[in-house]
């Protein structure tokens, strides 16, 4: 595995000429000296070369939202390696509005008093095309928060420019390897609309995260099973990052028993589980007076390992663009089970749905098209034919690989 993931990496540095870093856009480089093991920058950070030749290529990883309380939690657990590996050396490309700069400032000192050997630079700056230039990683964090009594709608109407800028920014300049995840909220929504500003890239780049969602629901299915949260798998998540969330425990597992044999307690299914986990951002806004942070941080670390370094014939929920399976409209961002080999996805098709699920699933799919019509205007015209295209060629081969998997699990 580690042998595939250094072929992997020296060609994708190869293909996006990235054997060395570019002056003109980490202007730090020009100013530094060497002592001993160290690579010292005028800025301080410091650069640990002696398991270089170990190492697989530089990647750049930019972080939206950078001064904010998700990204506090995130940066040092990217730094340290926990995501993308701890042979994966990384220039952290922080990006924030003019009016942070000061705070992120206080960010990035931070991480330079960490030194973490895997960090090889760090790029601030409220520019987005300083901030993605060259990133083959971005995780798109940063949003106007959702306060006490917002309206999703609200959060749609303030965030989906923001969103579509970044997509733009990413077009231009950022490398072909590109993979966005966004989590700023409404993310699914969020993910289309930066999709659809960054023709560049196949839409199937552009994830949304719901393993938060996953992760909340499996923790209750183990507290009330009384069993280990590893031994809870197949969780799933459908549709929306919102209240319309559907936490589906229909096809999950405990210990390889089926969990709802296991619990025998569907009223608990119902009206406590699925509730719960819809409305569990609400009630830590309630609690702490702000949004998921810790939490968040650590989902976007789980689903990005899983994605990056491949999970296995384990299930992982994440907002996709849909290729029109399970009656989701083709083009929405619609969170389905996958799995993930390392470095892309594969659909899980052809799982039976009940008719329960069924009607919950419709629920979220009638937000996200109410949510994708208050939009359109920040949608090219183009994309609606482009996403047409890739989803044709997509989709035979995760039908493919989808209807191996699902009979034979």
């Amino acid at each position: 595995m580690a042998s595939l993931r250094h072929c992997r990496g020296l060609w994708n540095q190869f293909a996006n000429n990235n054997l060395a870093l570019k002056p003109d856009r980490l202007p730090f480089l020009n100013n530094h000296r060497v002592k001993g093991n160290f690579t010292l920058f005028s800025r301080g950070v410091q650069i640990y070369k002696g398991s270089g030749k170990d190492w697989l290529p530089t990647l750049h990883v930019a972080v939206t939202g950078a001064a904010g309380q998700i990204a506090y939690s995130l940066l040092p657990r990217i730094a340290n390696g926990e995501m993308l590996g701890e042979d994966q050396p990384i220039v952290l490309h922080l990006l924030e509005v003019p009016q942070a700069l000061s705070k992120l400032q206080g960010v990035v000192m931070e991480l330079e008093d960490c030194a973490f050997p895997l960090v090889q630079g760090i790029v601030a700056t409220d520019d987005l095309r300083k901030g993605f230039a060259d990133v083959s990683v971005a995780l798109l964090v940063g949003a106007k928060p959702r306060s006490q009594g917002m309206e999703r709608k609200d959060l749609l109407s303030s965030n989906a420019n923001i969103f579509a800028e970044q997509g733009k920014a990413l077009n231009e300049v950022a490398a072909k390897d590109l993979r966005v995840f966004v989590v700023g909220n409404p993310a699914n929504t969020n993910a289309m609309i930066c999709a659809a500003n960054a023709p560049r890239f196949n839409p199937e780049r552009f994830m949304s995260m719901t393993r938060l969602d996953q992760n909340r629901t499996q923790y209750m299915v183990a507290q009330k099973a009384g069993c280990k949260i590893p031994e809870v798998d197949r969780v799933v998540v459908w549709g929306n990052h919102s209240a319309t969330q559907y936490p589906d425990i229909t096809h999950a597992r405990i210990k390889g028993e089926s969990a709802r044999k296991v619990i025998n307690d569907e009223k608990w299914i119902r009206e406590v589980m699925i509730p719960k986990v819809q409305q569990r951002g609400a009630e830590v806004i309630k609690a702490r007076g702000a949004s998921s942070a810790a939490s968040a941080a650590a989902a976007i670390v789980d689903h990005m390992r899983d994605y990056w370094h491949g999970a296995g014939d384990r299930w992982c929920s994440v907002g996709i663009p849909s290729d029109g399976t399970y009656g989701i409209d083709e083009g929405l961002w619609y969170s389905v089970p996958v799995m993930c080999p390392g470095g892309h996805y594969r659909r899980i098709l052809n799982l039976p749905i009940e008719e329960f699920s069924a009607s919950m699933m419709e629920k979220s799919r009638k937000e996200l098209v109410e949510e994708r019509d208050a939009v359109r205007h920040l949608i090219p015209k183009e994309f609606g034919e482009k996403m047409y295209t890739a989803k044709k060629n997509s989709s035979a081969a995760s039908s493919a690989a989808g209807k191996k998997t699902a009979t034979s699990k």
